[in-house]
């Protein structure tokens, strides 16, 4: 491993990720991803000492990118406009390069997820996020629909199963049914 440190963790959550997508999280192990790396088991333990510190790295960089979001909208007034610049940003970082397979993971283990420090915290930053889009009108109604608007950005990489769909197009249709969710939620 003649890269750098920082280039060396990034293959290595490279090949970890694509393994836990081919595999599964539960049934790939560190050897496993050393050997695909080509690395010692022990070269792999500097940079990360198990799967849930890997799956930590990622997570932590997707909340780092959501407190960014939602500290921006804290400062922004509860206007339809506001809402749809949160959720052209959030699709932004969503679909920033790397960004797809991580959703992929994150949709094949949600169990893995649900069970780690770091899906927990994920969960709370999607509802810190949704109660962002919906700033200005706390209704059930509104909550829900902030939260499907979420759903409709980052469920794209999943639910829509065309094969010939370009990236920009799948973002392109999902804020479009994002941007109908966002009508029913009032401007304050």
């Amino acid at each position: 491993m003649s890269q750098s440190t920082g280039g060396t963790r990034e293959r290595i959550q490279a090949v970890a990720l694509e393994l836990f997508t081919e595999q599964g999280y539960e049934k790939t192990s560190l050897r496993e991803i050393a050997e695909r790396l080509g690395v010692t088991k022990a070269a792999l333990y500097y940079h990360f000492k198990s799967k849930d510190e890997i799956v930590n790295s990622y997570v932590e960089d997707r909340l780092h990118r959501m407190d960014e979001l939602i500290d921006w909208a804290r400062d922004q007034p509860a206007t339809r406009a506001t809402r749809q610049a949160l959720v052209s940003q959030y699709a932004d970082t969503m679909f920033a390069t790397g960004q797809p397979s991580v959703m992929r993971f994150f949709e094949q283990n949600q169990t893995v997820l649900k069970s780690l420090t770091a899906g927990q915290q994920m969960r709370e930053r999607m509802f810190r996020l949704a109660d962002a889009i919906c700033q200005g009108d706390d209704s059930p109604r509104a909550q829900l629909r902030a939260t499907l608007v979420l759903f409709a950005v980052h469920s794209s990489w999943f639910a829509v199963r065309s094969q010939d769909i370009t990236d920009d197009e799948r973002k392109k249709i999902a804020l479009e049914v994002a941007d109908e969710l966002l009508t029913g939620i009032d401007e304050s």
